[in-house]
């Protein structure tokens, strides 16, 4: 018997360290309670343990390991495998433990003595006793605990048998006999044996409950295992196995190690949502365990496997033709073997245990087999779900397709992504309209392949997801097959797809092969559908009537598609026109987007619902500055899938929020719609969210990084026409306003102004607010040019509001009405009170026209300024602002180091930094002399400093003044 002088306990971790490949991972505990057992039988007391667990989950490799660590500790060990190839042996894994003995010297060669009776002789050497006839297995296995006994007799005996549920019935009546008796004898019985119901379950069950063997379950491995036996297998540390590659391995495998190490190299080869390759041993497997289950079991899991990951089992039972005591059988069968699992998150459903073993089984099925099994599965689940409601029509259209009947599965499809549609579920919608495309080939009729694409096109519009547009979509375009009018409407919507991309040559060209493929009388259903897509793109023309044009084409298009019965269509042009609208006319617009939102709500139309939602929330925000409804409709919007108006809103969120002083916010919010929106392929929507964060640069007077965000935006300008202008507009010029730039701020206004008569913006840049008060604090506008930009919608805006009521301030104190001057001044400066930068902005501009022509509070404005271009490091404007009280004759404070100290309302009453040292020894009641010789100044100084506080602060006298300032400057 092989011995060693010192080894490891058995009760020591086995994982304690990164393992190498072929190591034990994850069973310390299991170790642990069969090392004990090793323990107990080097002290000679016997016990017999049993592993059990699912196929795969490593119950061979942990008995392995044990045999290891009894060998370690000196312990005789032998081992044998019921299994067998050809005929079955009787008590083969007995015959071959004892063998193992004999070859170790641990017992004497049977022919050489028979110590151990005619029976044990008779065993190792094959022949039938002399006296006895057969073999008995219960003297057998005496003659077996014999000899345990005596390999044990030093330091311990551990006789493994594997394979326990493949035994034959005399090995079992052998083993029983053993696990009665073993507990005087210094020797530890160590089972192997599956789940599968059989004589070896129900010999383990007798044996647990009256205490003869203690069962170990081995269950599958946690996430760390995992991580940890996949480092092993890919030769990497357990730190480099990332989050993405280690959820991956869990669901592919299900925490079971054969599954893990056949598939290892796959999930680390393969990308994120790339289902791993199946493996040839695992497939071998698989096929084993559902050869066990019979002819109808291997039928029912044949029929499950075409459902997918998880099954309906009512549907399979049926689809089947499994009795229900035939069913309880299979799948009590299939779930001992690791093949099925109930499915605890729906009543009814059974999944496989691991994503591979459905395609495992798929895998075994001939082309005929797997056609029938999705036919039959097909029948039956129409006929136990007639109308086939909820998603049993998408499950239907995908066995149909199984099945090889494609007409069926494309209208299945198309049926159900109608249904997800109209629920709002627009990805879901473009999931089922591209497996339904997939199905249309060259075979297919091209009215059935045509009409599945422009479903497919229809649906990427309204959603925004020209990423769904299928590679080489444009090819049916010139199939002769088609009617001209049908080709025109592929066209079409294929333009309005590459406009939303940002590819605007490619969907000019589209509109202008639509237009001649149409002829010169349409009818009206194609007629709304090339005028509504020609508006879209008309937006991407780089021409100076773009706007007119775009608008004339959507009224043409509405007018088309409502007398054609199309509502989504007509809809969609009507929020275009509002769109188009909103600068000029703001009840005109209202009234186009009420049109379209009462079409979406008559016609059950979730998405153009959705987006008139959020146009009208954007027109009553930008009229009342309360952008709450805003973000909760573009929520609804996104949740919804209408994502291009989500992200539009996103941007006008942000500018919302960056004129409010919310730069941080603005800046995340930002962030995650352009990676939306570059994530989609939005490129439009792109081009204006980083135009965004440009002014988000400009608005904080950030000129470099300002510049080096529009530098960026270079590659996006052709995407979007009207960015140009609103670089100018947006950007720049209010850049140059915070560094008091006057001059350049109106070229770069003038700049922008060109640009949006080249090719005009679908927003205001300036034109209805800031431009007129600048225009009118200049002297170069006056009444007319107050009066047109006050007339239309831009101008009402409670952005534009501040700008325009200041304008109209100027003109009336030029006309020499102050007080109605001073009314316009309020009502401008209550309209900013949202938008501190730019109320101080307009304050500095009109504060010397106030004061020459005697309106407003000049002064107190021009302070409040200055303390706030002060505090936001804007030195150029907050200078200006000291200027102008100089030239007002007002004090003005100096400033000093130390500023930040002063609170905000004694320094919005010119309070210096020495005199608020001042005024904290005052407000403690502490005298002129004790404070000059705290701050080593002159008695005189002190003097001084204090008269200046009282005039400042409107205070009487010293005691007046500490107890009003006592709380707020005694620390």
């Amino acid at each position: 018997m092989k011995t060693t002088t010192k080894a490891p306990t058995a009760t020591q971790p086995l994982d304690g360290g990164p393992p190498l490949r072929g190591q034990l991972v994850g069973r310390a505990a299991e170790t642990a309670r069969i090392g004990a057992a090793l323990a107990a039988a080097r002290a000679q007391r016997g016990a017999a343990v049993v592993i059990t667990g699912e196929p795969g989950v490593g119950k061979s490799r942990l008995a392995a390991e044990v045999l290891a660590v009894a060998e370690r500790a000196g312990m005789a060990t032998a081992g044998g495998r019921a299994g067998t190839v050809g005929p079955a042996v009787p008590y083969r894994p007995l015959v071959e433990g004892l063998l193992c003995l004999t070859r170790a010297g641990a017992l004497p060669a049977p022919g050489a003595t028979n110590a151990y009776g005619p029976h044990l002789a008779a065993l190792l050497e094959g022949t039938p006793h002399p006296a006895s006839g057969p073999l008995s297995p219960l003297l057998v296995a005496e003659s077996v605990l014999r000899a345990l006994a005596v390999a044990g007799r030093r330091r311990g005996c551990l006789l493994v048998v594997d394979d326990l549920q493949d035994a034959d019935a005399a090995t079992l009546a052998a083993v029983e006999y053993l696990l009665d008796n073993l507990g005087r004898q210094p020797a530890v019985l160590l089972l192997v044996t599956g789940r599968e119901p059989g004589a070896a379950a129900d010999l383990v069950a007798r044996a647990r409950q009256r205490g003869a063997a203690a069962v170990v379950e081995v269950p599958p491995l946690g996430p760390d295992a995992v991580r940890r036996l996949l480092a092993a297998e890919l030769a990497l540390a357990p730190e480099e196995i990332g989050p993405g590659l280690l959820d991956r391995a869990m669901t592919g495998s299900a925490g079971i190690p054969f599954v893990l190490r056949e598939i290892a190299h796959g999930l680390a080869g393969a990308g994120d949502g790339m289902p791993p390759v199946l493996p040839a041993a695992l497939a071998d497997s698989v096929a084993r365990r559902t050869a066990r289950l019979g002819p109808g079991g291997a039928r029912l899991l044949g029929t499950a496997a075409v459902f997918g990951p998880r099954f309906p089992l009512a549907v399979v039972q049926r689809a089947s033709g499994c009795g229900d005591d035939a069913l309880a059988m299979a799948l009590r069968t299939a779930t001992a073997a690791g093949l099925v699992v109930p499915d605890t998150t729906s009543a009814g459903w059974w999944a496989f245990r691991h994503p591979l073993v459905g395609p495992a089984v798929l895998a075994g099925l001939g082309p005929g087999e797997r056609a029938g099994a999705a036919r039959r599965a097909a029948g039956a689940l129409a006929a136990l779900h007639p109308g086939l409601p909820g998603p049993w029509c998408a499950r239907a259209a995908a066995l149909h397709g199984q099945a090889g009947e494609t007409g069926e599965a494309v209208r299945l499809y198309c049926e159900a992504a109608g249904r997800a549609a109209a629920d709002g579920a627009v990805d879901r919608a473009l999931e089922l309209l591209a497996r339904a495309h997939r199905l249309t080939g060259p075979a297919t009729a091209p009215g059935t392949r045509a009409t599945v694409l422009e479903r497919l096109l229809d649906t990427a519009v309204s959603g925004g997801r020209p990423d769904a547009v299928p590679t080489g979509a444009d090819g049916l375009t010139g199939d002769p097959g088609l009617p001209p009018a049908r080709r025109a409407g592929l066209h079409a919507r294929l333009a309005e797809t590459a406009a939303l991309a940002g590819r605007p040559a490619e969907a000019v060209r589209h509109i202008d092969v639509a237009r001649l493929l149409l002829g010169d009388r349409p009818d009206d259903a194609h007629r709304a559908v090339v005028d509504v897509a020609a508006a879209h793109v008309e937006l991407h023309r780089l021409t100076p009537d773009r706007l007119t044009t775009a608008a004339a084409l959507a009224r043409r298009g509405a007018d088309a598609a409502e007398r054609a019965g199309l509502p989504e269509r007509a809809g969609r042009a009507l929020l275009l026109l509002g769109r188009l609208a909103a600068e000029q006319d703001e009840a005109a617009a209202t009234a186009h987007v009420l049109r379209a939102c009462a079409l979406a709500h008559a016609n059950g139309l979730p998405a153009l619902r959705a987006a008139a939602d959020l146009r009208l929330a954007g027109l009553a925000a930008a009229r009342d500055g309360r952008p709450g409804p805003v973000d909760e409709a573009r929520e609804e919007a996104r949740r919804t899938g209408v994502l291009p108006p989500a992200l539009d809103a996103s941007f006008f969120l942000a500018l919302e929020q960056l004129r409010r002083g919310e730069f941080t916010a603005a800046a995340e919010r930002l962030r995650e719609a352009a990676a939306d929106a570059e994530r989609l392929g939005l490129g439009a929507c792109l081009a204006r969210l980083r135009l965004a964060d440009a002014v988000r640069y400009a608005h904080q007077g950030r000129r470099a990084e300002m510049e080096a965000a529009l530098e960026g935006l270079g590659p996006l300008v052709d995407a979007a026409p009207g960015v140009r202008a609103m670089s100018y507009g947006l950007a720049r010029a209010f850049c140059s306003l915070l560094e008091d730039a006057h001059d350049a701020a109106e070229r770069e206004f003038a700049l922008a102004l060109a640009y949006d008569t080249e090719n005009p913006a679908t927003c205001d840049i300036g034109r209805h607010g800031i431009v007129l008060l600048l225009g009118v604090v200049a002297g170069r506008m006056g009444r007319r040019h107050h009066a047109e930009v006050a007339r239309a919608g831009a101008g009402g805006t409670r952005w534009n509001r501040q700008f325009v009521a200041l304008a109209d301030a100027v003109l009336l104190g030029r006309e020499g009405r102050p007080v109605e001057a001073s009314a316009a001044a309020g009502a401008a400066l209550a309209a900013a009170e949202p938008y501190p930068m730019a109320r101080n902005l307009c304050v500095r501009l009109v504060a010397a026209a106030a004061h020459r022509d005697g309106w407003g509070a000049p002064v107190d404005w021009l302070r409040e300024a200055e303390e706030y271009f002060h505090t936001a490091g804007l030195r150029n404007v907050s200078g200006a602002c000291r200027a102008l009280l100089r030239r007002m004759g007002a004090p003005v404070r100096q400033r000093r180091s130390g500023d930040a100290e002063v609170p905000l309302d004694l320094r919005r009453c010119g309070i210096t930094v020495r005199e608020f040292e001042v005024a904290r020894l005052v407000a403690e009641r502490i005298g002129n002399k004790d404070i000059a010789g705290r701050l080593h100044i002159s008695h005189r100084t002190v003097e001084k400093h204090v008269a200046s506080l009282l005039q400042k602060t409107g205070h009487p006298n010293r005691a007046a003044f500490a107890s009003a300032a006592r709380a707020d400057l005694v620390t």
